[in-house]
């Protein structure tokens, strides 16, 4: 019983996060909630024993998918310094994300404090049964041309995404590899040839 009611915990506040990002307004609070729902779906994957994703989760979406978020805010052009003005009204909302997401990782690792133990194992052929190496299997046998297919549609995004974001500014400058190959020394170096002086 207690199990099922930390899912419906992780769940309501999974699905809360998500439609909050797409509602809220500001960018910072909408990277704060995209935090929590990463986080508590890595926690679903740990009551469902599979720590390996849950991991990939944290480390590959909040390491990486939320740095890529921020860059997106950046190249938008948002005007940053009156964001930071109100640097001490983000705090609330900020800790109580961060005291939220504490408090899921505590129920899932510190689990046999709380009565989590009950939770059915999986299905295990043997002692030395491995969920990642059984992921790592069904990827590269089963699905993996839609594995290819998958990493062929992100290297066609990424190169879209540079391909938006190439434009080009007054304010910088640029260097032509064309002329920099024809230049030569005489061009950027004069040699010139003085008397020697004497200190008498």
């Amino acid at each position: 019983m207690f199990e099922i009611i930390v899912f419906w915990f992780f769940a309501l506040i999974l699905v809360g996060a998500a439609l909050c990002v797409i509602i809220v307004r500001n960018p910072v609070h909408s990277a704060l909630f995209l935090v929590l729902a990463f986080f508590t779906a890595a926690a679903l994957w740990m009551l469902l024993h599979a720590e390996f994703l849950a991991i990939a989760l944290v480390l590959v979406y909040v390491g990486a998918v939320m740095v890529l978020f921020l860059f997106v805010v950046m190249m938008l052009d948002i005007n940053l310094e009156r964001l930071r003005e109100g640097f001490w009204s983000y705090l609330p909302l900020g800790a109580a994300v961060g005291l939220v997401t504490v408090a899921e990782m505590v129920l899932v690792l510190g689990g046999r404090y709380f009565g989590l133990q009950a939770l059915p194992a999986p299905r295990e052929p043997g002692r030395d049964y491995s969920n990642t190496k059984e992921l790592g299997r069904l990827l590269y046998t089963d699905y993996a041309y839609p594995f290819e297919l998958a990493a062929v549609l992100l290297l066609v995004a990424i190169i879209a995404a540079i391909a938006l974001t190439l434009r080009k500014r007054k304010d910088t400058k640029y260097q032509d590899p064309a002329r920099q190959v024809l230049a030569k020394r005489s061009d950027r170096v004069r040699l010139v040839s003085m008397p020697p002086e004497s200190r008498d």
